[in-house]
């Protein structure tokens, strides 16, 4: 697994998902030509190579094969407008160029893996061939969407935020879902299940890795990362026993 501030690249066991609702842009990619399969918020079960899903939307995937790889592109980091025309769809996709390309790329970094470094590589001139058109957000919130990033473990209100920036509470909560596409309380919530990929190979209990990414206690952890990854945090870190993580 790759983690960048803005990116996920996994390529490992999908697991038994229930229903998910990630953050991100997701990709999905069959990692042999099998089809993957799913599900979007309850409807029928489709099937391709490739499947797109946007932030936020409920969904579930599944897949004879076990093994997925998955694409992960920050929601606040990229204009929706510009993104790939692949990527501006929900469900199964024909794009079979970038299907070989997350493909190869996926070659290049199993390979890199011996030496323990992604240094050299680029993510989206990786996967996408060239940077995703930015997105560009009200200052204001700008400096409240880093300061969460920078730190999703803290326990950061919307009145706190509202006030460091100088708006009304209610303004506040409005400009944000604005600039944003989601919900203040959404976005952090999102951000702190995220922070778990960067814990997955820790050698801790489950109320450490719940306190240390800002958890009260483990019964809401666990609640939480089920409602995003659709699996439970035990499962999440059993599955990652033999995953290499760079960061």
């Amino acid at each position: 697994m790759w983690i960048t501030a803005q990116r996920v690249f996994y390529a490992g066991l999908l697991g038994a998902a229930a229903e998910r609702a990630l953050g991100g842009h997701g990709v999905y990619v069959s990692p042999t030509g099998a089809p993957l399969s799913i599900r979007i918020g309850g409807g029928a079960r489709q099937s391709g190579e490739l499947l797109v899903v946007p932030p936020q939307v409920p969904h579930q995937v599944t897949t004879e094969h076990r093994l997925v790889l998955n694409l992960l592109v920050e929601a606040e980091s990229v204009d929706p407008s510009r993104l790939p025309p692949f990527m501006q769809h929900c469900g199964p996709v024909d794009a079979p160029a970038f299907v070989r390309r997350v493909r190869e790329a996926h070659a290049r970094l199993l390979e890199a893996s011996v030496s323990g470094s992604f240094e050299g590589f680029e993510f989206d001139a990786l996967f996408f061939d060239e940077p995703l058109a930015p997105r560009t957000l009200d200052t204001r919130i700008r400096a409240v969407v880093d300061r969460i990033n920078a730190d999703p473990a803290a326990p950061t209100s919307a009145e706190e935020c509202a006030a460091a920036v100088r708006l009304s509470f209610s303004r506040f909560l409005h400009l944000f879902k604005q600039e944003t596409g989601v919900t203040f309380r959404a976005f952090r919530a999102w951000k702190r299940a995220r922070s778990l990929l960067c814990h997955v190979r820790q050698a801790a209990s489950l109320t450490d890795i719940a306190l240390d990414t800002g958890y009260p206690d483990s019964t809401h952890f666990s609640h939480s990362i089920r409602q995003v990854y659709g699996l439970r945090p035990s499962d999440i870190l059993a599955g990652s026993r033999r995953l290499a993580v760079h960061q």
